[in-house]
This record gives structure tokens, C-alpha cells and sequence, in this order.
């Protein structure tokens, strides 16, 4: 009697032909401005019980552990590609944003959701925490995939951002997740202040306290590995990713937050052992397509169409309050007293790109037994659809729009149309450089024009940042560590 290997090649084969087919429809819609998420997303969704493929699947429980695990790899990689120089100007506006921001966030969303879908105020903020953050996987991919230069200030601010707000995100969907259980209970649905504290606490100090020793330990011991003894950057990326999984897992077990810990992991590592981590980054770029592929594709295939469309207008609503409303106030917040300007303020406002973070939350609450979690999970879905496909395919519009783009060192005219065509350096005098071009004298005519620039921008300079003085442009042409080394005059 044969072998049968049916319970092995179909589900491979299916499994293989949807990746197959999501990755080639990716190629030809990434030509057009479309997102590689957005066809996961949609084959999935194709490929599911409603469509072609009738493909019945429901397992929340594999979709969870998938999702943790492929949110876990994307932030590892985007963690051991950030830059540490990058903190100098990214971390103080990621951090309010991936903390007040989201909060603020949450709650307007959660209003809009309150009135759209009638649902009680605990239920209604569970939906804004749900949605309140933007995605690892979305942002790190789709700036990637643009083409853009951006600034390093708003460049830095997004990935930053993106990476550290999901804990905040993970920490209000279980709290609310809490007392929403609580009500339905028939308590009261209070939670002391001391307990949210307490939760909050453990949550950032573990996951900040592991991810900083973890990262130290693997870079010290990738350091101390002899050069070709490990084969080359595959195994040390598989070293590197079981790695960061290990710590992932051993930090949520232990009470605290597995991204949080996982993407300063990433960060250190990238950073203390660089030389030793770089032949591995094509190899974990890899990794992290798969499991932004695998993800996508699940979380596509777990969508119901027809009952979708039974909160499609409300749903909309409350992710055009997200995108248009929400996001926006959010960010000026938060970056409006750091000196950001209103150009810079609204790309990022706009590219609050909501990914497989806010379908992974939405999981949350149908494990946990919410009533009424199917309705959360349909509206997840219908803001990172929306999300994914106006915000996403627009990004190299808006950035040239808004004028944060940078230009290409190696592009002379793009530059000079940018910086002007006259450069000098900033040690040179205020007083010389007016009494050259004819312009107003500041009052400390002795200041050299790189420390008169920096002081009038009051904020961390980067290329491409400019001031006006009488009839001139004076801008940052390059940087020396924390000083400006040349500018740039533009008249007229």
C-alpha cells in the first residue's frame, strides 16, 4: 500500500502558490506605486473563503503566533539597520510619539469609533489602541521601496518611531482589553492607577533592561567569533535571528516587551559589532520578506469579505478620522515644540503608515474572548487596507510635495537647485560673508556662519535644513559629527 503525502504536498503547494503568485503581482504593482503589502494582503484575502480560491481558514491562534513571531524578525532587522547616529535627531520626537503620540491617538480614533460603530466607551478605545500605531514592517519597506532621500531629521523620526511605539500599542490594547472584560463581567470595569503604573513600568523597564544587556552579550560574542569559522553571513544571520527570537519570547514570558526588547537588541548589535553583522544583512533582509510575506498572507486569508462589508462605512470613517484627524493633531503635538517645520510635520503626519501591527492587535481580543472582536478585526483591516493603499502608494509624491527629500550626493544640479550654487565653509565669519553678498549683519558679526545657522535652527541641523537671511538662503550642505561643515548660499 502507497504512502499517501497529501497532508504535506497540498498544504505546501498551496502555501508555495500563493507566495509565488502575491511576489510576481508585487513586481509588476511596485511599478505603479503600489505597495508589496497591499498584494500580500489582498491575495490572501482572495485566496480566503469569500474568494476564488475558497480556501476556508480560521485559525486565530496560528495567526497570532505568526504575527508575533514575523513582527519580532522585522524589528530585529529594522533594529540592526538603525544607524546610532540617527538617535542624535530621532530620538527625542520618536519617543513623544511613540508614547504621547499614540495615546493621543487612541483616544480621538476611539471617539470616532465610540459614535460610528455605537459601541461603549472601553470597546471604543480598545478600536483606537488597536489602530493607534503605525507599522514596523509598513514604514521600514515602503521608505525602502520609494526611492526617496529623506532628510536624516524625518527619516530618523519614522523609523525610530515605528519601531518603538508598538509597545505602547501592545500595552493599551491589554489594558483595555482588561477592562472591557471586566464590564462584560459586570464589574465595574475600574483599574487602580497604581496597577496601569506598575504595568507600564514592567513592561518598558524589561523589555529596555534585556533588549540593551541581550544586544551587548550577542555583539560581544559575533566579535569574538574567528573570521570564516562560521560560515559567512547566513549563519551568522540565523545566529543573529534565533538570537533575537530567544530574547523575544524569554522578555513577554518574563512580563515585559518583546518588541521593545527585540528592536534594541537589533540596534546595539547593528551598532557595537557593525563590521562583523554587515555580510548578514542580505541574509536578514531575507528573513524579514518572509516573514512579511507569511504574515500578510495569513491575516489576508483569516478575512471574511461578506462579513466585512456588514461595518465597511463605519469602519471607513474611522480610518479617514485616523489618517486625516488623528494622526495629524498627534504629531504636530509632539513636534511642533521641537522645532519641526509645518512641512516636515505634515509628511510625517501623513505617513503614518498601519500595517500587520494593528490586524496582529485586533487578534488580541478574539483570543481573549471580547465580545464582539470580529467587528474590531474587520475594522483593522479596513484601515491598514486604506492605509496601505492611499498613504502607501503615495509616499515619493508627498516627500517631493512637502520638500523633505534630500538630493542625491552624485546629482550636481539637483543639488545646486536645492543647497545653491554657492558653497563655503562654516567657519567663515557672519560679518565676511554679508559684507560679500550684501546682506543684514546679526548682531555677533565675529559668530562663524555654521554656528549662527545651528543656533538659528535651535534644534539638532541636518543636511538640507535652511534659514533665511535678507535676500539669501543659507542651508546645511554636509555635516562633521555634531557641527556643520559647509553651507550653502542661494540668492534671490
Amino acid at each position: 500500500m502507497a504512502l499517501s503525502f497529501d497532508f504535506l504536498t497540498l498544504p505546501l503547494l498551496a502555501a508555495a502558490a500563493l507566495v509565488f503568485i502575491s511576489v510576481l503581482a508585487g513586481v509588476f504593482s511596485a511599478r505603479i506605486g503600489f505597495s508589496f503589502l497591499l498584494v500580500f494582503l489582498v491575495v490572501g484575502t482572495l485566496a480566503g473563503v469569500d474568494g476564488p480560491g475558497g480556501l476556508a481558514f480560521n485559525d486565530f491562534q496560528l495567526s497570532f503566533w505568526v504575527g508575533n513571531v514575523a513582527l519580532a524578525v522585522i524589528l530585529l532587522d529594522g533594529g540592526l539597520r538603525t544607524n546610532m547616529s540617527t538617535f542624535r535627531t530621532g530620538l527625542q520626537p520618536s519617543l513623544l510619539l511613540a508614547t504621547v503620540g499614540v495615546v493621543v491617538c487612541t483616544a480621538i480614533t476611539g471617539a470616532a469609533a465610540y459614535w460610528l460603530l455605537d459601541l461603549s466607551w472601553p470597546l471604543a478605545l480598545l478600536v483606537g489602541a488597536i489602530v493607534g500605531s503605525t507599522d514596523a514592517a509598513a514604514v521600514f519597506s515602503l521608505l525602502k521601496s520609494s526611492g526617496v532621500h529623506l532628510n536624516e531629521r524625518v527619516a530618523a523620526t519614522l523609523e525610530i518611531e515605528s519601531g518603538m511605539n508598538d509597545p505602547m500599542a501592545v500595552y493599551l490594547t491589554l489594558t483595555f482589553i482588561t477592562i472591557a472584560l471586566a464590564v462584560a463581567g459586570g464589574g465595574t470595569g475600574a483599574v487602580s492607577a497604581g496597577d496601569v503604573l506598575l504595568s507600564l513600568l514592567q513592561q518598558f523597564g524589561w523589555g529596555s533592561l534585556l533588549g540593551l544587556g541581550c544586544g551587548w552579550a550577542l555583539a560581544e560574542l559575533l566579535k569574538r567569533m574567528g573570521r570564516g569559522a562560521d560560515g559567512g553571513g547566513g549563519v551568522r544571520a540565523l545566529l543573529v535571528v534565533s538570537g533575537g527570537l530567544a530574547v523575544f519570547a524569554f522578555t513577554t514570558w518574563f512580563g515585559g516587551s518583546g518588541f521593545l526588547a527585540v528592536y534594541l537588541m537589533g540596534v546595539v548589535v547593528g551598532n557595537r559589532a557593525r563590521r562583523q553583522v554587515r555580510p548578514s544583512l542580505s541574509a536578514m533582509d531575507g528573513y524579514a520578506w518572509l516573514s512579511q510575506a507569511g504574515m500578510f498572507l495569513l491575516l489576508g486569508l483569516l478575512v471574511t469579505p461578506t462579513d466585512l462589508l456588514r461595518t465597511l462605512w463605519p469602519a471607513l470613517g474611522v480610518s479617514l478620522v485616523l489618517m486625516f484627524v488623528a494622526r495629524p493633531i498627534s504629531v504636530w503635538l509632539c513636534l511642533a515644540p521641537l522645532r519641526f517645520n509645518p512641512r516636515e510635520i505634515t509628511f510625517i503626519s501623513w505617513v503614518g503608515l498601519r500595517g500587520a501591527v494593528p490586524i496582529v492587535l485586533a487578534v488580541f481580543p478574539v483570543m481573549a474572548g471580547v465580545p464582539g472582536a470580529q467587528t474590531f478585526f474587520n475594522v483593522a483591516f479596513v484601515v491598514v487596507l486604506t492605509s496601505l493603499l492611499l498613504q502607501g502608494s503615495t509616499i515619493a509624491w508627498s516627500a517631493n510635495r512637502t520638500g523633505v527629500t534630500i538630493p542625491d550626493p552624485d546629482d550636481t544640479e539637483h543639488a545646486r537647485l536645492v543647497l545653491g550654487d554657492f558653497v563655503l565653509d562654516a567657519s567663515t565669519p557672519m560679518e565676511n560673508l554679508c559684507a560679500f553678498y550684501g546682506l543684514p549683519v546679526p548682531s555677533d558679526s565675529t559668530q562663524a556662519v555654521g554656528d549662527w545657522l545651528q543656533a538659528e535652527l535651535n534644534r539638532p541641523p541636518v543636511p538640507g535644513d535652511s534659514v533665511v537671511l535678507g535676500t539669501a538662503e543659507i542651508s546645511v550642505r554636509d555635516m562633521k559629527g555634531k557641527r556643520i561643515g559647509h553651507v550653502g548660499i542661494k540668492l534671490g
